[in-house]
């Protein structure tokens, strides 16, 4: 049977293989796991208005679009 290198090797292998599991998925996960285009580009995105400004604006729009959706 084994001796004591054998044993130190298995605990080794028991400790280090779940260490490097994580290490291996767990880096660089942008380049390795990413779908490319999953997420819209930023000025595809719908813009929250920032300033009152920017929301009476956009309350207008949003009322002039439903006044010619009802005619």
């Amino acid at each position: 049977m084994g001796g004591l290198n054998l044993e130190i090797f298995k605990f080794g292998m028991y400790v280090m293989f779940p260490i490097g599991t994580m290490y291996y998925f767990g880096t660089n996960l942008d380049n390795r796991f990413s779908v490319q285009g999953f997420w819209p580009k930023p000025e595809e995105c719908n813009k929250l208005p920032r300033d009152r400004e920017e929301v009476k604006a956009e309350y207008e729009r949003i009322v002039a679009r439903q006044r010619s959706r009802q005619s």
